[in-house]
């Protein structure tokens, strides 16, 4: 039975603790290893420890929390093959470029752009200090005062891993202790990052409940940690149905709780009749809903075309570059049977389905998948065809206007991404069309698919209602991901000897 990490040190259960193991996808077997089920006993001294780390942290200084976030990226930049290696078995993606280079390199980025931000104190920084000298009142921005709950998805083990991903660096930048909950489809990677922060943590000045991390939990246990007052809030990534339980007892709670969900990001096409201009819209979109399985948040899967002759040259294109394509290795058995009935729900809405939408083997894999629908029929069901199916797969929708278009956007619930896309140099007016999607997505984007989130200051990974808990925030680029675990403090005619330095 492999450990779990609490309050500075390795601890394993005994033989009759509840467990589980992960799975090969790329085979369908079960991994050897088992790992323990955390109890509702174990977690509240989990909570317990990261409210007196809480407490302690309160004296460490920006320098210290720096430090501590760069030498967790070292540690995981020195064990970074055996890392990649064991993310690709546990989730079939590939080793290289996307794990060992792609996905890494983000993962390490962030951590050390999170150790630059924790030791920032400037004007511009995250921490917003304000200087009224006329009445004596100051303002910042600091800890929570509580733990960050993190929980990590299932389709990026390591930059979005609860134990070393994006929530995790912008929760320890804020000064705030991590509660890291590890995700069942791939525990291993999880404990081999969760050992490389713990040997920095062992490294550092930082309490020893700054960072904890257990492998699984039953889901009214996990409810009950979101429920614990040492949880001050959540950072969750993952889908609708998990987020919005999440979002309930959070809310009851009172706690904040920042969630990123599901969301279709639509593609809106107005393109010429010229076959490179159908033939470049094509390998993008195709290539784009194919990407890592089809299961990126941000994968396009719903495609608006203007024009009948455009949309039917588009849709012989797709059709003949996905009935090419491999089929896509998806993470998990449930994954494999929510792709189907996915695409068997779509067909009793009225779509057409083009190609694929079979699961077929070794493993967990799906037939990379086009559906195609008219306007009528899509607002008629659109309550069921503008629903995110995991996978790959797309739904092409034909409309004769640019003002059926609008129609359908005005549909749409918040959106991660929107896109519109019109032919090089084209002169299409998607003033109309903007003015309906810019309050629906958190990022709007020009002739180029969404599935790339750039680790940028100006990147917004965010969105309105349901593709998050709510539209204020990002979890993507730094400072601005760092402010949703953080709090406005007022300081009013206090001596200078109680200010944090940047104040003074």
């Amino acid at each position: 039975m492999q450990p779990v990490f609490t309050a500075g040190s390795w601890s394993t259960a005994d033989s009759t603790t509840p467990s589980f193991h992960a799975w090969n996808p790329s085979t369908g077997e079960p991994l050897d290893e088992r790992y323990p089920i955390s109890t509702s006993v174990e977690l509240d001294r989990v909570a317990s420890a990261a409210l007196d780390a809480s407490a302690a942290l309160a004296d460490i200084g920006p320098a210290d929390v720096g430090s501590f976030l760069g030498r967790v990226a070292d540690h995981l930049d020195a064990e970074r093959e055996p890392i990649a290696r064991m993310a690709h078995l546990e989730t079939g993606l590939p080793l290289s470029p996307r794990l060992a280079e792609v996905e890494f390199d983000r993962m390490v980025g962030q951590l050390r752009q999170a150790a630059a931000a924790a030791v920032d104190v400037g004007g511009t920084s995250w921490r917003r200090p304000i200087v009224d000298e006329a009445t004596g009142i100051r303002s910042d921005r600091g800890p929570l005062g509580g733990a960050v709950l993190t929980i990590g998805p299932n389709n990026f083990p390591l930059a979005f891993h609860a134990v070393a991903g994006g929530d995790f660096a912008a929760a320890i930048a804020a000064g705030n202790p991590v509660i890291a909950k590890g995700h069942p489809l791939h525990p291993g990677t999880g404990l081999l990052l969760a050992q490389c922060v713990g040997v920095a943590l062992a490294e550092s000045d930082l309490p020893p409940a700054t960072v904890q991390y257990f492998h699984h939990c039953n889901p009214a246990d996990g409810f009950d940690l979101v429920r614990h007052p040492a949880v001050a809030a959540v950072g969750f990534t993952g889908g609708r149905a998990t987020g919005l339980g999440i979002k309930q007892v959070a809310d009851e709670a009172g706690t904040p709780a920042y969630l990123e969900m599901s969301s279709v990001n639509p593609v809106f096409a107005s393109i010429d009749t010229d076959p490179s201009e159908v033939e470049a819209l094509a390998e993008a979109w195709a290539g784009s809903i194919t990407l890592g399985g089809g299961q990126f948040c941000t994968k396009p899967g719903l495609l608006v075309v203007v024009g009948e002759k455009t949309a039917e040259d588009l849709g012989i294109a797709v059709e003949t570059k996905l009935v090419a394509s491999a089929p896509g290795l998806l993470l998990s058995e449930r994954g494999q049977s929510e792709f189907v009935e996915g695409i068997e729900s779509f067909e009793a809405a009225g779509a057409r389905r083009r190609c694929g939408g079979r699961a077929v083997g070794p493993g967990w894999r799906a037939e990379p998948t086009l559906l195609e629908v008219d306007h009528e029929t899509a607002k008629r069901r659109w309550s069921t065809l503008s629903q995110e199916i995991f996978g790959p797969v797309g739904i092409l929708v034909r409309v004769d206007s640019m003002a059926a278009a609008v129609d359908l956007a005005r549909s749409l619930e918040g959106q991660l991404t929107a896109t519109v896309w019109s032919s090089s140099g084209g002169t299409v007016d998607w003033g109309p069309l903007v003015d309906v999607l810019r309050p629906r997505c958190g990022r709007l984007l020009e002739r180029k698919m969404p599935t790339g989130v750039a680790v940028v200051p100006s990147m917004v990974h965010g969105g309105p209602y349901p593709s998050t808990g709510h539209p204020g925030f990002t979890s993507v680029g730094l400072p601005a991901s760092i402010e949703r675990f953080s709090v406005p403090r007022c300081w009013d005619g206090v001596s200078e000897v109680l200010l944090p330095a940047w104040l003074r």
